[in-house]
């Protein structure tokens, strides 16, 4: 299958600091703390990109599988481990998120940046199946852009903000070109429990944020 970050991929976390500040990296990680990772955890990152956080979850002694359909993606995590933790044991999975099956085997699930590259319908069948790839009481992770609130100003920009950046990825990456999703609403529907949100600001908006859910067990 093709590469579609053949070109875009090695540049992707440059790219998210220059667009983000660095804030997109924050998102990233803002679930991962001593809190909500526990030294032997299974944590699974799908779609991984660069991967540094889970790289932070590894080196928070949890045992961590990622998982990328972009070669590329998983060379550019390769050399980013090989270089700050070339100590740490990371599984490394190349195929389509759909077709790994570990059913009710991680504690945590976590997709950071990922569901937006789907369109709508296919995103809500990609996060229920990650749903199922939680254990009975798993958390799941959604880091990503803020569904547009505030005053007509506020929605206004961070509407213009979203679609710079999904204008980039249908041009470099064929992704999907959608609205932002409403992942809170999403998550409960599949029956999560949002118990925890971390917000992230541009120019003292809210523009990202970090989603923690869990299933009911």
């Amino acid at each position: 299958m093709r590469d579609k970050y053949k070109y875009i991929g090695p540049v992707y976390d440059f790219l998210s600091n220059l667009y983000s500040g660095k804030n997109i990296h924050r998102c990233k990680t803002a679930m991962l703390d001593v809190e909500t990772v526990k030294p032997g955890d299974r944590i699974l990152f799908a779609g991984v990109g660069h991967g540094r956080d889970a790289i932070r979850a590894a080196e928070l002694g949890a045992d961590v599988t990622v998982v990328d359909l972009s070669e590329t993606m998983l060379r550019k995590f390769a050399e980013a481990q090989q270089k700050e933790a070339p100590q740490l044991t990371i599984r490394r999975i190349h195929s389509d998120i759909m077709k790994v099956e570990e059913f009710e085997q991680y504690d945590l699930v976590v997709a950071n940046f990922f569901l937006n590259v789907f369109d709508e319908n296919m995103m809500v069948r990609v996060l229920e199946h990650l749903i199922r790839l939680g254990k009975a009481d798993a958390g799941v992770v959604v880091g990503d852009f803020c569904y547009p609130t505030g005053n007509l100003v506020a929605r206004l920009f961070k509407k213009l903000y979203w679609y710079m950046a999904v204008f980039t990825f249908w041009l470099f990456a064929n992704n999907a070109f959608h609205k932002i999703y409403n992942y809170p609403e999403h998550m409960q529907r599949l029956g999560l429990q949002v118990t925890e949100k971390k917000h992230f600001k541009l120019l003292n908006m809210d523009c990202y944020w970090s989603i923690l859910g869990r299933k009911q067990a």
